[in-house]
């Protein structure tokens, strides 16, 4: 797919009605990461700045055949992107009192630019990796903060589980829990993630064997907490003040907070101290680990079938999460 090339004459509708007539927009840029969305930062004649949002099949890095299930709220793992599920979330967080970009236009109308679009605030300062890396220490009060949030989030249940937009609309998610929802998508990454590399493909039986193993050995329950879905440090911004903002959260949803924890551990590694609720169900968070490990092997891979720009980056995460995959079986079965 050809590759929109996003300019000012495009944005100036939509920057206008964001910011007022008196913000002459001079500048557009598009900002790296996101494959479902595009996100651009505005930048104006008196130096403010803001970031766009936009929702459109030509931001959309991921092939079509899966890029299709976008719509399906009743899948909790669909594709978490648009503009609906990204409303609903933003307005559960601010309702919390978690901080995310404030929103200064949500246009459908399609008037302005021919894709829904959002303008949020341009939250100053890194992202919470980078600040990690630049100095860890001084992020320790962000990590803090951030637990905080999480806590809130945790306590926060909701009457089934699912995307926030479909549980606010009153909507039901398929499956009969989140571990089934779980277990249906790891043998389905297993199936795909074997398709695409033989050495998945020569243990996938002894992986489904450990997979099926761990599910069973998960209790029943009926509580689900809010959880942000995708929460690596690149997806919280640190502001002026330290405080956490969270963004990219259009997968909000009640499930598990299991599931958020089994990524958590992955992407914040060392630091995860600093975010371990030490409130989770161990036998609950192992298969739920397993399963992220093979939904990050498979869906990088599937992502490069694609024009995804950063594919070396990709094919680290997909070799990485293969090694830890391979790790679950005995040394001697692998």
């Amino acid at each position: 797919m050809a590759r929109r090339v996003v300019t000012c004459e495009h944005l100036e509708g939509v920057a206008r009605a964001a910011l007022g007539a008196g913000h002459r927009l001079t500048g557009v840029s598009r900002l790296r990461g996101g494959s479902k969305k595009g996100v651009y930062r505005l930048i104006f004649d008196d130096d403010t700045s803001a970031i766009v949002y936009i929702w459109d099949d030509a931001e959309n890095y991921w092939p079509a055949t899966h890029a299709g299930d976008a719509e399906d709220h009743a899948n909790p793992f669909s594709h978490a992107s648009g503009i609906d599920l990204f409303q609903a979330a933003n307005t559960r967080l601010d309702a919390l009192g978690i901080r995310t970009p404030r929103i200064l236009l949500a246009d459908r109308s399609r008037s302005r630019y021919p894709a829904d679009t959002a303008v949020v605030e341009d939250v100053p300062g890194e992202n919470l990796e980078a600040l990690l890396r630049r100095d860890p220490h001084r992020a320790e009060a962000t990590l803090a903060l951030l637990a905080e949030a999480l806590d809130v989030m945790r306590r926060h249940t909701g009457p089934g589980f699912g995307k926030v937009a479909l549980i606010d609309d009153g909507g039901t998610s398929r499956g009969r829990s989140c571990e089934q929802v779980v277990l249906d998508r790891a043998l389905d990454d297993l199936a795909e993630a074997a398709s695409r590399d033989a050495r998945i493909g020569r243990v996938r039986e002894r992986l489904e064997q450990e997979v099926r193993g761990l599910a069973a050995s998960v209790c029943p329950r009926s509580e689900y907490g809010l959880i942000h879905g995708e929460l690596g440090p690149d997806h919280v911004l640190v502001d002026r003040l330290g405080q956490p903002v969270l963004i990219d959260i259009e997968g909000l949803m009640f499930f598990d907070v299991e599931w958020e924890h089994a990524f958590l551990r992955i992407r914040f590694g060392e630091h995860y101290r600093w975010l371990n609720s030490g409130r989770l169900d161990e036998q609950r968070l192992a298969f739920y680990m397993l399963a992220m490990r093979l939904s990050l092997v498979a869906g990088p891979l599937r992502l490069l079938d694609g024009d995804f720009p950063d594919r070396e980056a990709m094919m680290g995460i997909a070799e990485y999460n293969l090694q830890q995959a391979l790790a679950f079986l005995p040394s001697d079965d692998r």
